[in-house]
C-alpha cells in the first residue's frame, strides 16, 4: 500500500514537472502556437547586412513583431515578417533597418505612413530603406579623394 501511494506521489510530481517544462519552453521560447496572433508581410530591401531571422520589429520603440525569414529573389534581400495582429500598418508604411546603438543587434524599424488601407495578412511593404554599412562609409570617407 506505501508503494502504490508513492508511486502515484511520483507520477503526479513527473506529470506536473513536465507541465511546467512545456509551459516554459514555450513563453521563453516565443513560441506562437497557431500563429493567429500574428500577420505575415513581407519587404524588399538592397541590403540587410548584419539582420537576423529572429530580429525584432519595432514601432516608436515598441516591438511589434519579428524577422521570420529572409531569403533572396531578384536580387534583393527578402524579409518575412510576423507582425502583431492588433497593431495596424498601413500599407504606404515604410520599413527600415536600423542598428540598436553603434555596433548593436540589426532590427526593422517601421514607420507609420498616412494611408488609410491597413496592410492584410500575406502583404508587402513597397517602401523599404536598406542598412547602412560603416565599413563602406568608413572606406567612403578614407580613400576619397578631393
Amino acid at each position: 500500500m506505501f508503494a502504490k501511494k508513492t508511486e502515484m506521489i511520483v507520477g503526479v510530481f513527473m506529470i506536473v514537472g513536465i507541465a511546467a517544462l512545456v509551459y516554459l519552453s514555450i513563453s521563453l521560447g516565443k513560441i506562437d502556437i497557431g500563429g493567429s496572433g500574428y500577420i505575415k508581410a513581407t519587404a524588399s530591401f538592397d541590403s540587410i547586412t548584419g539582420l537576423r531571422k529572429g530580429a525584432t520589429i519595432e514601432i516608436a520603440g515598441v516591438q511589434v513583431g519579428k524577422v521570420s525569414g529572409i531569403g533572396l529573389k531578384d536580387d534583393l534581400a527578402v524579409v518575412e515578417m510576423s507582425i502583431n495582429r492588433d497593431v495596424p500598418i498601413t500599407d504606404d508604411a515604410i520599413a527600415s533597418v536600423r542598428t540598436n546603438g553603434v555596433i548593436g543587434e540589426k532590427y526593422i524599424k517601421i514607420t507609420p505612413g498616412g494611408s488609410e488601407e491597413y496592410l492584410e495578412d500575406g502583404g508587402s511593404l513597397i517602401d523599404t530603406e536598406s542598412a547602412i554599412s560603416i565599413e563602406e562609409l568608413i572606406s567612403k570617407y578614407i580613400f576619397e579623394k578631393e
